[in-house]
C-alpha cells in the first residue's frame, strides 16, 4: 500500500497534464465563432479612418507625461 514517494510526483503531473489538455480544448471551442455568424466589416469599408490618429484625448495624455 505504501508507494514510493518518488512515484506520487510524476503521477501529479500527468494529472495536470491532463486538466491542462482538457482547458486548452474547452478555451478553443469558446473562442471559436458559432456557425452562420458573419464575418465583420473593415473599419476602411465603412468610411472610418484606420490607424494612429493624434486626438485631444492624446494631446492630453501628451502633456500630462512629461517630465
Amino acid at each position: 500500500m505504501n508507494e514510493p514517494k518518488s512515484r506520487l510526483p510524476r503521477r501529479n503531473f500527468l494529472v495536470a497534464l491532463g486538466a491542462g489538455s482538457v482547458a486548452a480544448a474547452a478555451t478553443a471551442v469558446a473562442t471559436r465563432a458559432p456557425r452562420g455568424a458573419q464575418p465583420r466589416a473593415r473599419a476602411g469599408a465603412t468610411g472610418e479612418a484606420q490607424g494612429y490618429h493624434v486626438t485631444e484625448h492624446v494631446n492630453n495624455y501628451y502633456r500630462s507625461a512629461k517630465v
